[in-house]
């Protein structure tokens, strides 16, 4: 099994003068890519640091972001990727809990570390990528005085690679322990789903400090092209796929949707486009029926977490718009090759076909815990399985359904209502671009199902239609009581929308959000 620092290696050997990255016009083949990562990994050694050591980067997409990764896995040292949306005290807790001794500042994030670097008492170095600041080392200098040879060092397959942080539902980030396996089985097992080859060019889209990195390691390991977008911008990222002919773009639901409501789509050539994933939420189907006709049948969808990265895939021939097979839109797909999944029911045993229950994933592309956590680690991998959360339910063709997250679960009368299912009918709705359905303190119920929805520009539906509307296709207990209509819903950087702080809105005040 390969390491993570095999990848660019192994592409510099085979592909030396492909073009491996492309960022805001620098262009680097797969042996200038290799040598960098060489460069930094020998520099990283001559400052001291050593194998099992952690870094922590700061910054948004850039080539160096790949380039930390790899020389850090080059030497045995792992990578603690930091979401730059979080608050100073967030950031500088992940810091601090991961034990990081080394710390990456991208451009404009320099003050910002400086100021979180007050708190941080293990940082030995401070490496700017792009700017001069007092007290860092310029990366760009660091790699000029440095060789490229191969370090050399003795990397296993089982050593941690990747320490990413996840917040969950509730309380502190939590660090998931990611190995080298671990990674490389979810790659090899993502790049032979999605077919790529040599002649591929991912549109990186999504942030290098998420799971959603596996599109940019899966091309490079076959010597493909990754063309990066430094923050979600709808135009920019059009441009690029129009300039690079990408052949490939992983985005979430949202971001697809924004593309299709904009129009702006007309003024580029997208022709290049072989490949449409989707991943970080379900999609709603009718957003996806929408996407199917505009970009043919050209669409799959991953399934993952950050503790278990590929767990299902809905491959292009199961996006079918017409028909009874069409049912499969709001499916996950089947378990992936390197993935085992099952559905438990409420006693931890396997569940009737049909039945809903908790997935259930195990394989050795699942983490190998949570960092300094052993009781969370035990409880979520107990029998093991890892336990996601997620609520769902296999059908007799063996295609996972993913109902929702066991947290968002609205019990209102007694009744359970998943929100998934109320939002997939909202979206059906011609007058609504954007959905969330939450859980809201009800006098008679407990707790109501309460929507709360963006429409489209020049469009309007009252509160009382959408209701009715979902009356005529859902039980009566799982519509909406009641309708909030928003300028905007809160998204996470990858687009996902922010149910939890939407459901804060109504829960204020109070001691707890459940009734």
């Amino acid at each position: 099994m390969y390491t993570l620092g095999d990848i660019p290696r192994k592409s510099a050997l085979h592909h030396p003068d492909a073009l491996a990255t492309v960022f805001e016009g620098v262009r680097l083949t797969h042996k200038v890519f290799n040598n960098r990562v060489n460069r930094l990994s020998n520099a990283l050694q001559k400052n001291g640091f050593v194998k099992g050591d952690r870094v922590a980067v700061l910054a948004e997409n850039t080539h160096k972001y790949l380039e930390t990764y790899f020389a850090a896995a080059k030497l045995g040292m792992s990578v603690t990727p930091l979401n730059f949306r979080l608050s100073d005290d967030e950031i500088t807790h992940i810091a601090s809990d991961s034990d990081a001794v080394c710390f990456f500042a991208g451009d404009g994030y320099e003050a910002r570390a400086a100021g979180i670097g007050k708190s941080l008492k293990k940082i030995n170095i401070w490496i700017a990528y792009d700017n001069k600041a007092e007290g860092f080392i310029d990366y760009e200098a660091m790699l000029a005085e440095s060789s490229d040879a191969e370090p050399g060092v003795p990397v296993d397959e089982n050593d941690l690679a990747v320490l990413m942080y996840t917040g969950g539902t509730t309380g502190l980030p939590k660090g998931v322990m990611m190995s080298h396996r671990n990674l490389m089985t979810a790659v090899l097992s993502a790049t032979i789903a999605m077919g790529f080859t040599k002649d591929d060019a991912t549109c990186f889209v999504l942030p290098l400090f998420h799971v959603s990195f596996w599109p940019a390691l899966c091309v490079l390991l076959v010597g493909g092209k990754v063309v990066i977008n430094r923050k979600p911008d709808l135009n920019g990222i059009l441009k690029l796929i129009a300039d690079e002919k990408c052949t490939h773009i992983n985005a979430v639901p949202t971001l697809y949707g924004w593309m299709l409501q904009s129009g702006a789509m007309d003024n580029f050539d997208l022709s290049s486009l072989r490949a449409i994933s989707y991943a970080g939420s379900p999609m709603p189907v009718e957003i996806l029926k929408q996407c199917i006709r505009k970009f043919g049948n050209i669409m799959s969808q991953a399934y993952g977490m950050t503790e278990a990265l590929g767990v299902s895939q809905l491959a292009e021939a199961d996006h079918h718009v017409e028909g009874d097979r069409s049912r499969l839109l709001a499916s996950a797909g089947k378990p992936m090759l390197c993935a085992e999944v099952d559905i438990f029911d409420e006693h931890g045993n396997p569940a009737q076909t049909g039945e809903i229950g908790e997935i259930v994933v195990r394989g050795k592309h699942v983490m190998t815990g949570y960092w300094k956590n052993p009781e969370l680690t035990q409880q979520t991998l107990r029998g093991g399985w890892y336990h996601s959360g997620d609520m769902g339910h296999m059908d007799a063709e063996g295609y996972l359904f993913l109902v929702d997250r066991k947290a968002d679960m609205i019990v209102t009368g007694g009744e359970n209502v998943y929100p998934k299912e109320v939002e997939d009918v909202l979206y059906e709705h011609p007058a609504v671009s954007m959905a969330a359905v939450v859980s809201a303190p009800d006098s008679k119920w407990g707790e109501r199902v309460q929507a709360v929805v963006v429409l489209k520009a020049g469009q309007s539906v009252t509160e009382t239609e959408l209701i009715a509307f979902c009356k005529e296709r859902l039980g009566g207990y799982k519509c909406p009581k009641a309708v909030e209509f928003w300028e905007a819903l809160p998204t996470s950087l990858v687009g996902k929308i922010l149910r939890k702080d939407v459901k804060k809105k109504f829960w204020e005040g109070r001691a707890r959000s459940i009734a």
